[in-house]
């Protein structure tokens, strides 16, 4: 199973070296992840036969199962993806400082530092740098009036040309 799980990282990676497009991403999945999942989706009917369904393997087996046609609606996409890997990783910053916050005396105090996390975390997910990104911010923030000027300093509204460096 592991061996067939690889393989569909392989394809993953196929695809990314090759710079593909998303539609090419989905034929390339539909030409090659495809009939691996079929094997695994195979394997796990085998095994939902041969495993008592209240056991560990039994209860994975039938949940894999069950969410099968959601585990498999990426081959038909080339833009989804097949796990939650960058999910997971854009959220490890707060699960690391999660215990931190206990530590925020008031309210106010939680909200100041989940507000600062947002602000950084957008930053990094826009492809900014985040220290000049924030410096940006603060020396415009107190200068802007309108909505339209607050909406040109979100993460999503600068590029990192607009960032000065220093220099």
């Amino acid at each position: 199973m592991l061996e067939l799980i690889r393989g569909l990282y392989e394809v993953e990676h196929a695809a990314v070296e090759a710079k593909l497009a998303a539609a090419q991403i989905a034929e390339l999945r539909q030409q090659k992840a495809q009939p691996i999942l079929e094997r695994i989706h195979g394997q796990l009917e085998s095994l939902k036969d041969q495993t008592p369904p209240q056991g560990l393997l039994g209860k994975a087996v039938g949940y894999a199962l069950g969410q099968w046609e959601r585990l498999t609606r990426y081959v038909e996409n080339g833009i989804l993806r097949p796990d939650n890997n960058l999910a997971e990783n854009a959220i490890r910053p707060f699960v690391v400082g999660r215990k931190n916050w206990l530590f925020a005396e008031t309210p106010s105090g939680a909200y100041a530092s989940a507000a600062l996390f947002s602000i950084v975390e957008t930053a990094k997910a826009n492809g900014l740098e985040p220290y000049w990104y924030l410096r940006y911010l603060l020396s415009r923030l107190a200068t802007a009036k309108t909505a339209e000027e607050f909406r040109a300093l979100l993460p999503q509204s600068v590029t990192p040309e607009m960032l000065d460096r220093g220099a």
